[in-house]
């Protein structure tokens, strides 16, 4: 009897330990502190980054229109060229044969039809007296006729040859320098659909541009006249900045990864910036300067209502461009509606409402036997912890 006894005591201060680690443990209130940020003045910015080249802004590729060899090439890679100076010939035996060739033709050409005019003029007088038959008057005027077409022909055609005969002398079409040179002398060139390129000429390496492929999820953020940074892999500790110029339409897909062309000014006084480099761009679609920043976070906190608190029971709403925020002032915590501005994911600027310096509550900071602010009680030390939990 005493062992059922003791058995029955010592289940009921079991009993009575719960309730009062229930009741009493989770009552306790612990002390709470806020934790706050201030309100700071300072710059704002937004960027996209990128990846392009580095080109000239005018670029002509040299070509011929007509085949043949080269004969002459005057000019080489870095050579500075004027405009309408010789930079390569063709072989032009071909080509003066060929003009000769046309000339007797066109001698011969029109020889017949000066005949045949005298023959048509004469035929018409003694038509006109009815001294020949119809079809006499009839074949002089179409001799006459096809005299005229081949003579305009052979004058049309001499004139292709002429000019074919000029394009064997290659000229710059621009003051400029050569950037690239495609053949060497010997070289055949054959000219088709395609007008073969023999040179590429720049014309002012002091004014380049970088053509940047933005993704399409950025594109929407590129203005013209935004400012732009950019390094380049050859002068790793150089910075060179520039402006978006232009935002082209027509869309590049590859991969199925969509991209859009942005051309960046990109002066080049020291000639550093050559054509082809690749440029990591940054461009600066939001910059602020000197305006108040408040934290994100401090738009996301709310206190729990307390109904003996008029402050936490009913707290203001916010409308659109407004958010609801709570300073920490010597009388308690305090709810303020601010204007906001823009925001770059971390802070917002602030427009009207705040004063520089002012505490914004961030969050609370409980001590070890608080449960926290919308979570769970403190756990029970007779269950078994919960997954990651380290059991205490």
């Amino acid at each position: 009897m005493k062992k059922g006894k003791l058995i029955t005591i010592g289940g009921a201060i079991v009993v009575l330990a719960l309730c009062g680690y229930f009741f009493m443990g989770t009552s306790s209130k612990g002390k709470i502190s806020f934790q706050t940020e201030k309100v700071t003045r300072n710059s704002m910015t937004d960027v996209v980054v990128a990846t392009g080249t580095v080109e000239p802004v005018t670029k002509v590729d040299v070509g011929t229109q007509v085949s043949g060899i080269i004969d002459r090439i005057y000019v080489d890679y870095n050579s500075v060229v004027k405009k309408g100076q010789l930079i390569a010939e063709m072989d032009k035996v071909t080509l003066q044969a060929e003009l000769e060739s046309q000339e007797a033709q066109l001698a011969n050409a029109k020889a017949e039809y000066e005949y045949q005019q005298k023959n048509y003029a004469r035929s018409k007088v003694l038509f006109e007296k009815q001294l020949i038959s119809d079809s006499d008057y009839e074949e002089a005027t179409y001799n006459y006729e096809k005299a005229k077409s081949t003579y305009e022909k052979s004058k049309a055609d001499i004139v292709k040859v002429r000019r074919n005969l000029g394009y064997a002398v290659i000229t710059s079409p621009i003051d400029g320098v050569v950037i690239s040179r495609e053949v060497e002398e010997g070289q055949t060139v054959a000219a088709g659909f395609e007008t073969p390129t023999l040179f590429t000429i720049a014309k002012d390496l002091t004014e380049m541009q970088v053509i940047a492929d933005v993704d399409e999820a950025d594109i929407g953020e590129i203005r013209e006249g935004q400012r732009v940074t950019f390094t380049v892999d050859a002068y790793r500790n150089d910075a060179f900045e520039g402006v978006v110029t232009q935002v082209r339409l027509g869309a590049t897909v590859e991969s199925n990864v969509v991209t859009y062309e942005v051309v960046i000014s990109a002066p080049n006084p020291d000639l550093k910036l050559k054509p082809g480099l690749t440029a990591n761009i940054t461009v600066y679609t939001m910059e602020k300067d000197n305006i108040l920043l408040a934290p994100l976070k401090a738009f996301r906190f709310t206190p729990e209502a307390n109904p003996e608190d008029p402050q936490t029971a009913q707290a203001p709403q916010a409308g659109r461009g407004e958010k609801v925020v709570w300073l920490q002032t010597a009388e308690g915590i305090v709810p303020k509606v601010i204007k906001v501005g823009v925001s770059d994911g971390i802070y917002s600027e602030v427009k009207d409402g705040l004063p520089e310096g002012a505490r914004l509550i961030v969050g609370i900071q409980r001590s070890k036997n608080m449960a926290p602010q919308g979570g769970s009680e403190e756990s029970n030390p007779f269950m078994p912890p919960r997954p990651g939990q380290k059991k205490k």
